[in-house]
């Protein structure tokens, strides 16, 4: 559903807003650089407000000086149990007009290289947009 009613909220399922904290599945989030977490009253430009509108509400941003580079986020370590080898993965963006391209990618703990699962570039800009990204592994791995 539309609104997220048919979604389970079990004692696994957890919400990141970056109201409190970087969460936990950022927990290395001081290693990532060029990441920041803001709000829209920062004065840093658009997005003014996070993706239900709020001003003081905080979000994960680029810093203004990696126009030119790419920067990375990496979660903890997934694991599947052996009932539930899927895990969803929901997440709000914005897409600037200076934006090149953002990318998800997947590594599984048996393989070295990442592989890329769901990209979007310089299309619906200037907007927040909203993504879920379906994981079925039996191995741990990492978003």
């Amino acid at each position: 559903c539309g609104d997220s009613a048919d979604e389970k909220q079990d004692s696994s399922w957890e919400k990141c807003d970056f109201e409190t904290s970087l969460c936990k599945a950022l927990s290395e989030f001081n290693l990532h650089p060029g990441w920041i977490r803001r709000n829209g009253q920062s004065g840093m430009g658009p997005p003014y407000s996070d993706h239900s509108g709020n001003e003081s509400a905080y979000f994960l941003s680029l810093s203004s000086e990696m126009q030119s580079s790419s920067a990375a986020l990496r979660t903890n370590v997934f694991l599947p149990t052996d009932e539930e080898h899927i895990c969803q993965i929901r997440f709000h963006y914005w897409v600037s007009q200076m934006s090149g391209t953002l990318t998800v990618g997947l590594q599984k703990h048996s393989e070295d290289t990442v592989t890329n699962i769901w990209q979007v570039s310089r299309e619906l800009r200037n907007q927040w947009n909203i993504n879920t990204i379906t994981i079925n592994s039996t191995e741990k791995y990492e978003v």
